[in-house]
């Protein structure tokens, strides 16, 4: 391998980590595919790796393993914060409106927007159920909390992620 070969090497792994970076802080906002980032980063470099005839059998198991944790990981947050919420007798209409409003705030504004919408729709459609405002909160709280949870699922799924990936290019 020559110094420019290595030097191209080192520059798409580093190129490739950053993505994958930005992927696993970006899953701090509900909606943000950051899993898929990480794999979709993890992926352009199997296939230049594949098409430079350098993925041996290893790579494509880590790889592999990359793939079942982002599929995992990709419906693992929505168990997480529903079944935390419906645990607390919140009703499915209201949890779908809570997602319903994440998801067009971030489309159409911002996700920071989409980050507030959640809750704040939450406290809307539990005040219209209760007539209540300490019992509309305390259904928030409960969403507030389940993603907490649900983020260090993701947080932690996306880490080893990005392991099985170093492992995978460094070694």
């Amino acid at each position: 391998m020559t110094e420019f070969d290595l030097f191209l090497q080192t520059f798409l792994q580093i190129l490739i980590l950053l993505f994958m970076l930005v992927g696993l802080f970006g899953l701090v906002v509900p909606v943000f595919p950051g899993l898929i980032i990480i794999w979709l980063s993890s992926l352009v470099y199997a296939l230049i790796e594949a098409g430079l005839g350098r993925m041996a059998w290893i790579d494509w198991t880590l790889f592999g393993l990359m793939t079942l944790l982002m599929l995992g990981g990709s419906v693992v947050d929505n168990i997480i914060i529903a079944y935390r919420m419906h645990d607390k007798q919140i009703p499915w209409r209201s949890i779908g409106l809570s997602y319903l409003a994440a998801i067009l705030g971030s489309i159409f504004l911002t996700p920071l927007v989409g980050l507030l919408a959640a809750p704040l729709a939450l406290v809307g459609a539990e005040y219209l159920r209760f007539r209540d405002w300490r019992q509309a909160f305390d259904s928030a709280k409960t969403y507030m909390i389940a993603w907490g949870w649900s983020f260090l699922a993701l947080f932690g799924i996306g880490l080893l992620m990005i392991i099985l990936w170093m492992l995978w290019a460094w070694l």
